[in-house]
């Protein structure tokens, strides 16, 4: 097997999760190249990942066929004979490219009418007992029937890098703001998903406003992407405007979040891809689940703990609270938190 192309899912988070499956590939084939195709999104996850030698970026849109964009990428990727390719989502079209490019062996789960797009395919498992993210991208390792089997007892683990030109990038940004690169909290908001992931503004203010309070020459900063800057002002806000507490959501690209983030004391986020980053960078971290089952996309670190109140009512997985009082999240307090980052240290 001399070259492989894997089809990157769509969300960050899902992305951490695959480099599990790229360690395992790169261990069965290690004279490998592994490429990654991924949209402009994710793309900076792989070129954070060891194993990957080259990031194809496209303007991948979600839930849109792009039949042109899709031919043309796949004339490109031809001419690099890949021998295989792993198709990570498991909607129709993102195996389109791999068919159109010949490539021979084209490996994903089952889903969504595309038999004979996928020649090696495994089952889904089933959504009542379904394994954790990381347990389901690496287990497409054993499709080749050729290959070595995986060690039933291997880490799973995703392991990111930084890279350099990210990282001095930040601390020259921490530099202009008179911010001490060794003592920052990183609180990350959002969460793409809904409000059901996403912990109240007001106890993120609060939290930030007490981690001040105990570490006066500390600074919190609020990472996120664009879509959370609003949300970022309301914490700025409602904590009084604090100046070591700064709002930078949406103002540093993906591959300085991830920098930042590994540069952190601790990382307080909901389920979301940034908590998925801290996970794989092994910072320090409090995760906060509401509607979400941390059994299927817990932070895959010894240095995470996870809060979930369990409820009766969860994981209900909606973007809408189905009771209308969100208590899965409302009834995590700030001291509960507080009290959680200061066992990590």
């Amino acid at each position: 097997m001399n070259r492989i192309l894997i089809i990157a899912p769509n969300w960050i988070g899902d992305a951490v999760m695959s480099q599990p499956l790229l360690a395992n590939l790169k261990t069965i084939y290690p004279q490998s190249q592994i490429d990654v195709l991924a949209s402009t999104w994710v793309a900076p996850i792989y070129r954070a990942c060891a194993e990957v030698s080259e990031v194809i970026e496209a303007k991948l849109e979600h839930k849109q066929l792009q039949w042109g964009l899709r031919k043309q990428l796949a004339k490109k990727l031809e001419s690099n004979q890949y021998d295989a390719c792993f198709v990570l989502p498991n909607s129709l079209k993102s195996a389109l490219i791999p068919w159109l490019a010949n490539i021979p062996f084209r490996i994903g789960y089952r889903g969504e009418m595309r038999f004979g797009l996928i020649n090696l395919a495994l089952n889904n498992p089933s959504k009542i007992n379904r394994p954790p993210m990381a347990d389901h991208y690496l287990a497409l390792s054993n499709a080749l029937e050729h290959s070595q089997k995986m060690d039933a007892n291997k880490s799973v683990d995703p392991k990111l890098k930084i890279s350099l030109a990210a990282q001095q990038s930040v601390s020259a940004k921490l530099q202009a703001s008179s911010i001490n690169e060794k003592l920052i909290y990183v609180l990350c908001p959002g969460a793409e998903y809904g409000v059901t992931k996403r912990w109240p503004a007001d106890h993120f203010a609060n939290l930030a406003q007490q981690l001040i309070s105990k570490a006066p020459d500390a600074h919190v900063i609020l990472l996120g992407g664009k879509g959370d800057h609003a949300l970022g002002k309301e914490i700025t806000s409602q904590a009084m405007n604090t100046p070591q507490i700064q709002n930078w959501c949406g103002e540093t690209s993906l591959d300085e979040a991830i920098a930042l983030i590994g540069m952190s004391k601790a990382l307080v986020s909901n389920d979301s891809g940034l908590m998925h980053i801290g996970a794989a960078l092994k910072v320090p971290q409090v995760a906060i689940f509401g509607s979400s089952d941390p059994h299927h996309t817990p932070p895959l670190s010894d240095k995470a703990k996870v809060i979930w109140l369990n409820l009766p009512c969860s994981p209900c997985h909606k973007r809408e609270c189905p009771l209308g009082h969100l208590k899965c999240l409302k009834d995590i307090s700030p001291k509960t938190v507080l009290d959680a980052i200061q066992t990590l240290h």
